[in-house]
C-alpha cells in the first residue's frame, strides 16, 4: 500500500494518490491531471476510483478530466448532485482497492455532501481518514459556504458539523492518520496548522473544535466566530466543480505569445486586465501602466480569486520567461480560463521597444522608522485582522485596511499627500499598490520587507494576544 500526499502550497491544498496491488485511487485531484497519470504509469497501475470529498469552492478539481482520460468513476458522498455522470455513495459504502478498502463516511456540515473516506489496511484495521474540509489540523471547515444550497443558516450547518465530528470522526482510534484537504493559508478555515499530516489523537488533544467536553452550542459559537467573508470566486468554482469545465490543455493551446505591439493592441481592443506575475521587486522596478501585480511566488491563486471577482475576466499575462504555461495553469486551477495570451520576451521586450512603463516608489523599513520619529506621515497596514491584532505599529496616523477588501474599501487610502503602505513581507503591499495605481492613485510608498522588517527597527510596536480561534495569521507574503 502506498499513500502519497501531493501538496500544492499556492492553494494550501492536498490531493492524494493511493495504490494497492496495482489499483489506484485519487482523492481531490488538481485540475491538471497528467501528474496522476504519470504516477500510475510509473507503478504500472490502473486508476480505479476518483474520490471527491465535496464540491470544492477554492479550486477547480481535476475529476472531470481525469475521468475522461481513465474511465474511472467519480465518487461523491450522499446529497451530491453533479450534472455529469458520477457514483453517489451511500453512507458506509465500501470500495475495494487492491488489498485495502475505502469506506465513505458521510460527514455533512462544511457542505451537505461532505464525505470523509476511511482507509482500512490489508488486515482490515482503520489506518487513515481523508477528511476533506470536514476536519483540518487545528480547525474544522467553515460552515458558511453552503448556506444557500442547503437552505440552512451557518449556525445550523455548524450544528450539523458538530454531530458529524462526534458520531463519525471522534470515535475512531487515536492512531488513525488524518489527511486533510488543506493547511495554513487556505480560506476554507480560520486556524489551520502549517502541518499537513497528523493523527486523530493529537487533534483530539489540540484542536479546539474537538474538545471532549464541548457542547453543541459552544462549538457553534466558536466555529462561526471571526469568520471573514469568503472570496467572491468561491461559488463560481463550486459551479464549475458541479457542472464541468474545459480541459486545461485546450486553454494552454489557445494562448498566444504576443509581441509588445500585438500585446498593446489586443489589450486595448479586448479591455483585458493585464496581470503581472513576476516578483515584487521586478514589478516595483518597472511595469506596464495599469497592470495588476500578483506574483507567482506568493499565494498566487487565492489572491487572484479574492481580488479579480469575475472568473470570466479576460486576462493578459506578463510572466518571468519560461513560466508562461505555469501561470496559465495556476489561473485555471481557480477557474480563470479566459487568458488571451502573454507578452513574448516578458517585460524586458516591452521596455526594449521603448514603450511607456511605470514604477513603484519604495523605502526600507529603517527609512520608515526614521520618518515616523521625525515627520507627520500616513501609514496603511494591509495585513489580515488576525495579524494586525497580534502586533502593529503604535502610531496615530495608522490605518488598517486588509488587502482582501481593497475593492470595497478604496476610500481608506489617502488621495492627497504621500502615504506609506506595508503588509507582512512585501508581497501584498505591492498587490495593493498596483490596484491603487490602476485606480489612479500614485501617492503610495511601499515598505520593503513589510512588518517583518519593521519589527527589527526602532519603530514603536504594540503587541496583543490572539485567541486560538481568531483569524489565523497569514504567512509573510
Amino acid at each position: 500500500m502506498k499513500i502519497e500526499q501531493i501538496y500544492t502550497g499556492c492553494l494550501a491544498q492536498g490531493a492524494y494518490y493511493i495504490e494497492s496491488n496495482g489499483e489506484v485511487a485519487i482523492i481531490d485531484p488538481l485540475r491538471e491531471v497528467q501528474p496522476y497519470l504519470d504516477r500510475a504509469a510509473k507503478d504500472n497501475a490502473t486508476i480505479k476510483y476518483i474520490f471527491e470529498t465535496h464540491f470544492h469552492a477554492d479550486f477547480v478539481s481535476g475529476h472531470v478530466t481525469l475521468a475522461d482520460k481513465t474511465n474511472a468513476p467519480i465518487v461523491y458522498g450522499p446529497n451530491a448532485n453533479p450534472t455529469f455522470k458520477a457514483h453517489i455513495a451511500t453512507d458506509g459504502e465500501v470500495f475495494k482497492l487492491g488489498n485495502i478498502t475505502i469506506t465513505a463516511l458521510h460527514t455533512p456540515g462544511h457542505t451537505m455532501e461532505s464525505t470523509t473516506y476511511l482507509l482500512k489496511d490489508e488486515n482490515g484495521k482503520d489506518h487513515a481518514i481523508f477528511s476533506g474540509d470536514t476536519l483540518f489540523l487545528g480547525d474544522v471547515g467553515r460552515p458558511d459556504l453552503a448556506q444557500k444550497a442547503a437552505n440552512l443558516t451557518q449556525e445550523q450547518l455548524a450544528a450539523t458539523l458538530y454531530q458529524s465530528l462526534r458520531t463519525k470522526i471522534m470515535p475512531l482510534a487515536d492512531d488513525v492518520i488524518v489527511y486533510p484537504a488543506h493547511g495554513a493559508g487556505s480560506a476554507c478555515g480560520k486556524n489551520l496548522s502549517k502541518e499537513t499530516v497528523g493523527t486523530l489523537g493529537d487533534q483530539k488533544q489540540t484542536n479546539y473544535a474537538l474538545r471532549a467536553d464541548m457542547t453543541e452550542a459552544e462549538f457553534v459559537k466558536e466555529v462561526t466566530d471571526g469568520l471573514l467573508p469568503p472570496p467572491a470566486y468561491f461559488p463560481l468554482n463550486v459551479k464549475l466543480n458541479k457542472e464541468g469545465y474545459e480541459n486545461v490543455e485546450t486553454i494552454i493551446d489557445n494562448n498566444k505569445a504576443l509581441t509588445p505591439r500585438e500585446f498593446q493592441v489586443l489589450a486595448e481592443e479586448s479591455g483585458a486586465l493585464i496581470l503581472d506575475v513576476r516578483s515584487a521587486a521586478d514589478f516595483a522596478a518597472g511595469h506596464i501602466p495599469g497592470a495588476i501585480f500578483i506574483g507567482l511566488d506568493g499565494q498566487f491563486a487565492p489572491w487572484v480569486g479574492a481580488l479579480i471577482t469575475d472568473i470570466k475576466q479576460a486576462i493578459m499575462l506578463i510572466t518571468p520567461e519560461g513560466r508562461e504555461e505555469e501561470a496559465i495553469i495556476r489561473l485555471s486551477r481557480v477557474g480563470y480560463d479566459n487568458t488571451l495570451g502573454y507578452l513574448k520576451g516578458g517585460f524586458n521586450s516591452w521596455k526594449a521597444e521603448g514603450f511607456e512603463y511605470d514604477t513603484v516608489q519604495q523605502v526600507t523599513a529603517q527609512e520608515l522608522a526614521d520618518k515616523l520619529a521625525t515627520e507627520d506621515i500616513k501609514v496603511v497596514d494591509v495585513r489580515k485582522p488576525g495579524e494586525y491584532n497580534s502586533a502593529h505599529l503604535e502610531y496615530k496616523n495608522l490605518t488598517h485596511s486588509p488587502l482582501d477588501f481593497i475593492n470595497d474599501n478604496i476610500a481608506d487610502f489617502p488621495t492627497t499627500g504621500k502615504f506609506y503602505i506595508h503588509c507582512a513581507g512585501g508581497y501584498r503591499s505591492l498587490i495593493a499598490s498596483s490596484i491603487l495605481k490602476a485606480r489612479g492613485y500614485h501617492n503610495m510608498i511601499d515598505v520593503i520587507g513589510g512588518f517583518g522588517a519593521i519589527k527589527n527597527t526602532s519603530a514603536p510596536i504594540v503587541e496583543a494576544t490572539c485567541s486560538s480561534t481568531c483569524s489565523s495569521t497569514a504567512k509573510a507574503n
